[in-house]
C-alpha cells in the first residue's frame, strides 16, 4: 500500500494507537468511541491513524482479537498444568473473571464472531499452544472419575459448566443489573465474588 505523502510515520505510532483505542473502547464501548478521538488520544493526526487502520471496526477488531488470544494463552497453562483438579477449576474461574473484567468487551465480541464468523474464531482457537488444551484437562477429569475423587460426569460438561458459569455474567449484564437491581458498583463487586462461589459450587457438586 502507498502511503500517502502527507502521512509522516512516527515511532511506534501504531502501538500508540492500540494503547489509545482501547481506553476509549473500554470506557465508551465500539459504537460511542469516534476516531477522531482516538487519533487526539494517541498524538497523531486523523490521516495517520486511517493509515494505519482503514476504520473504527478494523481497530475494534484488532484490539479485541488480541485480548482473545491473551486469554486463550492465559488458559492454557491453567488447564494443561499439573496441578489438582479442583485448584485447576479455581485457578481457571479466578483467571478468566480477572481477564474479563479488564476487557469487558471481549465476550460481546467473541459472541459476535460465533454467530457472524464461527470460521476465524475455530482457525483461532486452533492456533498452535495458543489455545486451551482441553485433551489433557479432560484426561485429568476421566483419571479423577476412575479413582473415585470426584462423581461420574463428561469432562465435556464440566468445561461447559466451568465456562458457562463465568461468560453469562458479563455477557447478561445488561439484564442482570434490571433484574437484580443493583448498579454497576456493586455488580462489579457481585462479579468479583464470584471468583469463589463459582469454584465452590462446581467442587461440591462434583466430589464424593
Amino acid at each position: 500500500m502507498q502511503l500517502n505523502k502527507k502521512v509522516k510515520i512516527e515511532e511506534g505510532a501504531e502501538q500508540k494507537i492500540i494503547a489509545a483505542a482501547r481506553e476509549i473502547f473500554l470506557r465508551k464501548g465500539m459504537a460511542g468511541a469516534r476516531m477522531e478521538e482516538i487519533a487526539k488520544a494517541a498524538g497523531i493526526n486523523k490521516a495517520m491513524l486511517h493509515y494505519y487502520f482503514r476504520s473504527k471496526e478494523k481497530l475494534f477488531e484488532v484490539i479485541m482479537s488480541e485480548a482473545k488470544m491473551q486469554m486463550f494463552s492465559r488458559l492454557h497453562p491453567i488447564l494443561g498444568g499439573d496441578d489438582s483438579l479442583f485448584i485447576k477449576i479455581e485457578k481457571f474461574v479466578e483467571s478468566y473473571i480477572n481477564f474479563v473484567t479488564e476487557n469487558p468487551l471481549l465476550p460481546g465480541f467473541i459472541l459476535h464472531e460465533i454467530t457472524k464468523n464461527p470460521e476465524k474464531l475455530v482457525n483461532d482457537i486452533s492456533n498452535g499452544n495458543k489455545r486451551p488444551n482441553l485433551a489433557k484437562f479432560f484426561l485429568h477429569v476421566e483419571s479423577e472419575v476412575k479413582k473415585k475423587n470426584i462423581i461420574a460426569i463428561q469432562p465435556e460438561q464440566l468445561f461447559m459448566n466451568m465456562l458457562s458459569m463465568c461468560v453469562f455474567p458479563f455477557i447478561g449484564r445488561p439484564m442482570l443489573k434490571t433484574v437484580l437491581n443493583v448498579n454497576d458498583k456493586k455488580f462489579n463487586q457481585l462479579l468479583a465474588n464470584r471468583k469463589k462461589e463459582i469454584p465452590v459450587f462446581i467442587i461440591n457438586a462434583i466430589k464424593r
